[in-house]
């Protein structure tokens, strides 16, 4: 059976909202505090020392525990499970009604990095993420603090606090793209609250994205220990710089598995710039759609390898709109460096500042071509966002799918803007070559070997004509286009 026209049938498609931008509580004039930076490279020529006390000496002073306090009001519901009751009925409202919810307040722990004598601290926005209070301890002096949040970004998971004091032990700053894998590495802060902690590794990788932790990927990976409450303390190098922000692990059980991330400190330090100068990350916008090549999709774009980010739209009247970019465009420079992958183009876009006039160069159709873009702003809400082979003859080359018109309902059930137009995907057989390839119930069809579709009968009248067995499909999913090709001679 090939590709089909549905005859009813309801579509379902689960969508999920992604986080914006938080902006700090309130905007704030201060200037960027003075932070000590040595971005030598460190030298890899010495003998690895028998001890590292000097390091952590000089260094572990900086490195803060943070204690949060949030107030969380938890449903109790009418069944309550427990054969007591709590003083004060928690059933009852204050007014004699009945209540189903109590307050409660919540603890939980972190570390910190006071980068400034003054009292600046980078950390983690997960570790201050929604506190009403936060106090910092400073373990050598044992004193402790009441920080307030100058500002957060939770797209790069950095947050920048605040204590009044001066005269504080800070951390040199490093240079985070000058570390090399082998590097050897110490992580310091608070584990399991057990009091401050110094753990040791190497880099183990770097550049690592993917994992789905933050919208901005670029983490130093380390098997360094790193454990609950080490999130926002130090990761340093040989030389007791600061080179990261630990942020995350790799786990199934929640102990340190070797499989650490921390966030560059040239990232967080940017991050903290703008937090402190505007009280929120202002990020340039090009106002496209991209994706990785896989070799498929490489072949079929006429490239010899899968270097480049594919464009898989382009949002009307932005930056890249305006500039001549389409989809379908392969941009394989930006600034006149090579982009790697979709996610080494939207850090070095939000690197940028909106206003800024940047150079783009793209492969369209095989040839190169070079743009002027200027950048705007990204919103709250956004983010960065050749014919097949003619050999062999094919019936349908989505086999096992079936399409659909788009009426008002599916519209509307699938939140399609106006300007969409296609078919959508009603049913798909799970053995079929498009379901392995990528394609799913709810996607809309736009084009097929980048001829666009309108209706259910084009999709099916294109599918039958294809000239081989492969086939370049743009479809619309959870807000955006990207490209799949289906290839049924697999």
């Amino acid at each position: 059976m090939g590709l089909s026209v549905g005859v009813g049938g309801a579509v379902w498609l689960a969508t999920g909202r992604g986080t914006g931008l938080a902006q700090a509580s309130e905007k704030s004039a201060l200037k960027s505090p003075t932070v000590v930076v040595n971005n030598t490279p460190v030298s890899r020529e010495d003998k690895l020392t028998t001890s590292f006390s000097p390091i952590v000496k000089r260094t572990a002073p900086t490195v803060v525990n943070i204690f949060t306090t949030k107030t969380i009001k938890r449903s109790l519901g009418p069944e309550w499970p427990f054969p007591f009751r709590f003083f004060g009925d928690p059933f009852e409202d204050g007014q004699g009604s009945p209540g189903r919810s109590r307050t409660f307040k919540e603890r939980s722990l972190g570390s910190g990095v006071l980068v400034t004598e003054d009292g600046y601290i980078l950390t983690n926005n997960h570790v201050v993420d929604g506190a009403d209070e936060i106090m910092v301890y400073l373990a050598k002096d044992k004193k402790e603090y009441t920080a307030k949040v100058v500002g957060k970004d939770p797209r790069t998971d950095i947050a920048v606090l605040k204590i009044s004091a001066s005269s504080l032990p800070f951390i040199t700053l490093g240079d985070s793209d000058k570390i090399e894998v082998g590097d050897v590495v110490l992580a310091l802060g608070n584990p399991f609250a057990i009091g401050q902690t110094v753990t040791m590794g190497i880099v183990s990788a770097v550049g690592r994205g993917g994992m789905g932790i933050e919208d901005y990927e670029d983490f130093i990976q380390t098997d360094a220990a790193i454990n609950p409450g080490n999130s926002g303390g130090a990761l340093v190098d040989a030389q007791g710089r600061l080179i990261g922000i630990n942020t995350a692990i790799l786990s199934q059980t929640g102990g340190s598995h070797g499989v650490g991330f921390a966030v560059p400190v040239n990232l967080a330090r940017n991050v903290m710039d703008h937090l402190i100068k505007d009280g929120r990350v202002v990020r340039g916008y090009m106002g496209v759609s991209i994706q990785d090549l896989n070799p498929e999709l490489a072949k079929e774009f006429g490239l010899s390898e899968s270097n480049g980010a594919l464009v898989s739209d382009v949002t009307e009247d932005s930056a890249a709109a305006a500039a001549g970019l389409k989809s379908g465009d392969v941009i394989i420079e930006f600034e006149g460096k090579p982009v790697q992958d979709s996610r080494n183009l939207r850090l070095a876009v939000a690197r940028y500042a909106p206003g800024t006039k940047v150079t783009v160069k793209v492969l369209r159709q095989g040839k190169e071509q070079t743009f002027k873009v200027t950048l705007k702003e990204m919103s709250e809400s956004r983010l960065v966002g050749g014919r097949p082979d003619s050999t062999g003859g094919s019936d349908d080359v989505l086999d096992g799918v079936e399409v659909g018109d788009i009426t008002p309902a599916i519209r509307n059930q699938l939140q399609l803007p106006a300007a969409i137009k296609g078919a959508v995907i009603t049913g798909i057989e799970a053995d079929s070559a498009a379901y392995r390839d990528g394609l799913r119930q709810g996607d809309v069809i736009l084009e097929i070997n980048r001829k666009p579709i309108r209706s259910a009968d084009e999709a099916v009248a294109a599918s039958e004509h294809a000239p081989s067995k492969k086939v370049l499909v743009r479809i619309w999913r959870g807000g955006g286009s990207r490209y799949v090709v289906v290839d049924e001679s697999k």
